[in-house]
């Protein structure tokens, strides 16, 4: 069956219809039932392009739900894109070049005690800050030698990519256009999707410098249209023939990134440019090596495995004992392996 795009629906198939048993196919929903016995979730699951599966208990397909760091991925396809289109030089570009404030937070001004910029943050570049091993505000961490997930970070790389657009003034955060229409030119609406946008910060202390790490843009949206992230990353960033992200950079970004591929402790290779990646089967030991994610707190994910054209959306799909995705043998990726594993074995 040849691969479909969907255009403002998606078309639907039998799993038959796409060289998946139904009979086994069935039992990860039997699974999920019983690891999330009380609670809403969604799940959409595409093959081919096609919409073989939909699942919803407690809460409909429609309703826009807040994906939280799943958006990091999707901030990772930005950075790719604005590094081709020449309005960033490189990953490596250090990121004081771009955004000189983020020096200028001293103790006291931070997100939190003990908790602001010093000297070796000027050696961090953006693609510390994708790969979340920066550094940022975390004295006595030297960029690229330790993985720390946060969200500072992934402000200031925002910022730093607006302020490349003209789109971000660190005098008027509130007012400034940020990030939200460059998410939506550039990806969202080339692929049909009508995502929401919203930026704020979380309560901080009122000394706090959140124009600098601050201000970050979070996405929202139906069950659908996130589940079109998953198939643009399934499908090396084209649409529909079109080349919505640089097939090279998406490639790299869902690989294991160079700071962690030689880590001493093997579980910590499994992060890549903004998403979670199995290459070295840390993520899910008996699943396919080219299987990654986005992952989103609250269980919002869009899992991939682009050598067997298939995608599973899941949002929210929250459960007892979830814990931290970097943590290890995360509770969150043993679940995962347990619901995703009825459905690579469905596939014939």
């Amino acid at each position: 069956m040849d691969s479909m795009y969907p255009m403002s629906i998606w078309k639907t198939a039998r799993p038959e219809d796409v060289g998946m048993d139904s009979g086994k196919f069935a039992a990860s929903r039997q699974c999920l039932d019983m690891l999330v016995p009380d609670k809403p979730y969604r799940v959409a699951i595409v093959r081919h392009g096609y919409l073989v599966a939909e699942w919803l208990r407690q809460m409909e397909a429609t309703q826009e739900v807040h994906i939280a760091s799943a958006m990091k991925s999707v901030l990772s396809n930005m950075l790719g894109i604005a590094i081709e289109e020449g309005r960033i030089g490189s990953a490596d570009d250090l990121v004081v070049d771009l955004f000189p404030e983020m020096m200028d937070i001293p103790p006291g001004r931070g997100p939190k005690e003990g908790r602001y910029a010093f000297e070796a943050n000027r050696g961090a570049t953006l693609r510390h800050l994708i790969c979340n091993v920066s550094g940022f505000l975390k004295p006595g961490e030297e960029p690229g030698a330790v993985f720390n997930y946060q969200t500072t970070g992934m402000c200031l790389l925002m910022h730093c990519i607006e302020r490349a657009y003209g789109l971000y003034d660190i005098d008027d955060p509130e007012g400034s256009a940020k990030m939200g229409g460059l998410f939506k030119d550039r990806i969202a609406g080339r692929i049909g999707a009508a995502w929401q946008y919203n930026a704020g910060s979380q309560k901080m202390a009122e000394s706090a410098r959140v124009d600098v790490f601050g201000w970050g843009t979070s996405i929202r949206t139906t069950l659908h249209d996130h589940a079109r992230m998953g198939w643009l990353w399934c499908n090396d960033g084209a649409w529909a023939g079109e080349q919505i992200v640089p097939a090279k950079w998406l490639r790299a970004s869902t690989r294991v990134n160079p700071f962690l591929r030689d880590a001493e402790e093997p579980a910590m290779r499994r992060y890549g440019h903004g998403f979670w990646s199995n290459e070295f089967g840390q993520l899910w030991p008996d699943l396919p090596r080219d299987g990654f994610t986005s992952w989103g707190a609250g269980g919002n994910y869009a899992i991939c495995f682009p050598s067997l054209e298939l995608s599973i959306t899941m949002n929210p799909v929250d459960f007892d004992g979830q814990t931290q995705p970097y943590e290890t043998m995360s509770a969150a990726w043993r679940f995962q392996q347990q619901v995703l594993t009825p459905i690579l074995n469905s596939i014939r």
